[in-house]
């Protein structure tokens, strides 16, 4: 859990130091401006980001019913939160479900990958993709939503 925390916390310690140079400088608009700016992708990059998770049995239930994708996570998974990142506005779409949360999510990640907890596992009409591309990722929910 601590690793998912890394990156956002290096953020706000970087903006941090280069804030206080720019206010030592006598710019206290400009490095409180900088500091936003590095709060801001902090939080972008924090596990906050994640869509709140359901239960696999809930996520299947509603994907059989509108055809969206099911996202399977767990913290900490750098691929995860790059899809979530990519995919924007659009990840509220799928359905997300967090392995370390859910063990019968947990069960379905390791059917589909040989008995591996290897995530993001997204799966779509019964069938599974380990680590998608983005942009397969996408054609599905604009084929659920149009």
């Amino acid at each position: 859990m601590m690793r998912a925390w890394m990156l956002p916390m290096l953020l706000v310690l970087c903006g941090s130091a280069v804030a206080a140079g720019t206010a030592l400088r006598g710019s206290p608009w400009g490095a409180a401006a900088v500091l936003l700016v590095f709060v801001a992708l902090a939080g972008v990059h924090s596990p906050l980001v994640f869509p709140r998770s359901i239960g696999a049995l809930e996520a299947q239930r509603r994907s059989a019913a509108d055809g969206r994708p099911v996202v399977f996570w767990r913290s900490g998974c750098t691929y995860c939160l790059r899809l979530r990142v990519r995919l924007g506005r659009h990840a509220r779409r799928a359905h997300w479900v967090d392995i370390w949360r859910d063990p019968e999510g947990a069960a379905v990640v390791r059917a589909a990958n040989e008995g591996n907890e290897t995530v993001p596992t997204v799966v779509v009409a019964g069938r599974s993709r380990t680590n998608p591309d983005v942009a397969w990722v996408r054609e599905q929910l604009s084929a659920a939503s149009g």
